[in-house]
């Protein structure tokens, strides 16, 4: 009897083994089953919401003068999808007022770029895979929150108009862009320079500078190395002084200098005939000087251009070298008379 007792046992024991191997195995095949399936509604739910990203996308594309645009404003886009590359036949960006927050990597598969405008967005890096668009001539980057130009931008051997205005912490850049030899208009305003780049200076196409709204302490010596430069905006920095080779930018023809903290004007800027427009307003200059015979009948816009603009910096620069050649002469004669003085009493 205890032969048969035990032998039942053993065989209870291997059937209830062998059915818990067998509930375990089904359990894990049920639950394979259930993550394929999931994956494959995952799939499936992820190519439907592309096809339906794609098609809004779609709606986004315009042709405007044989040119392929991606036009987004005012909506809701932190990010861009990858199945955007399906589009990389677009040549221009438009995408304003939309929320995002960084220029995707893929960004190099849009080789046939040419204008890529994020103005006004949170953008906090520039990838480096920009250097990619070789075609790119407009980078407008304008009212985000970019705090460093990558070395590769220099690559971007095309690109002729760079705004990167309002980006607050920006304060330096990249030596590298000097190999941006078709760069004509920059926009570096409301930053944190402290100085113009030497990357900037070297830059040999550039035509239009705006620095206005930084932290600027001083300007290059030499300035005059850029050479095509015809406009140049540094209002509301703090300068003190202009280096006397600004007098040699010969293609310079507007200067905007309003609300710094120069005290002179150099002599030799009276001989920039090319200067048409320059402000010199609300500058604590060492001499009170006032233009005489202001016109009555104009506005007061064009008087205060007149007031502080190219007549008044000649008249300035009369009026100091009188005032200064006085203030010598009269040093000159009481030091004389001291002399004369002390000769006598000898």
């Amino acid at each position: 009897m205890t032969g048969v007792t035990v032998c039942c046992g053993t065989v209870n024991s291997i059937k209830a083994l062998w059915e818990t191997r067998i509930k375990k195995t089904k359990d894990e095949l049920k639950k394979e089953k259930e993550q394929k399936d999931r994956r494959a509604v995952g799939r499936l739910t992820g190519a439907w919401e592309d096809r339906i990203t794609l098609a809004k996308l779609k709606e986004k594309i315009v042709t405007e003068e044989g040119r392929v645009i991606l036009r987004i404003e005012k909506e809701e886009w932190k990010t861009l999808p990858p199945a955007l590359v399906q589009f990389s036949q677009i040549q221009e960006w438009q995408l304003h007022r939309i929320g995002l927050q960084r220029i995707p990597r893929f960004i190099s598969s849009f080789d046939s770029l040419i204008v890529l405008d994020l103005s006004r967005n949170s953008v906090t890096e520039i990838p480096k895979e920009i250097g990619k668009l070789t075609r790119l001539r407009e980078l407008l980057l304008s009212y985000n929150k970019v705090s460093q130009v990558p070395e590769e931008l220099g690559c971007c051997e095309n690109l002729e108009k760079l705004e990167l205005a309002m980006n607050q912490d920006l304060d330096e850049l990249p030596t590298q862009l000097t190999n941006l030899k078709k760069l004509y208009h920059l926009d570096l305003s409301m930053n944190q320079f402290t100085t113009i780049p030497d990357c900037v200076v070297n830059l040999p196409s550039l035509e239009w500078l705006d620095m206005g709204s930084n932290r600027l302490e001083s300007l290059p010596e030499d300035i005059h190395r850029m050479e095509k430069l015809h406009t140049l905006w540094l209002p509301r920095n703090e300068l003190e002084y202009l280096p006397d080779n600004i007098s040699r930018m010969q293609s310079l023809d507007t200067l905007v200098l309003s609300k710094n903290k120069l005290r002179d004007i150099p002599p030799l800027m009276e001989g920039m005939s090319n200067l048409r427009f320059v402000n010199f307003r609300d500058n604590p200059l060492t001499y009170d000087v006032m233009l005489p015979d202001l016109k009555e009948d104009v506005d007061e816009e064009e008087n205060d251009r007149e007031m502080f603009g190219r007549d008044f910096m000649h008249f300035y620069i009369q009026e100091a070298r009188k005032r200064g050649s006085q203030t010598f002469t009269s040093v000159l004669n009481v030091t004389l008379d001291g002399v004369s003085e002390t000769a006598s009493s000898l």
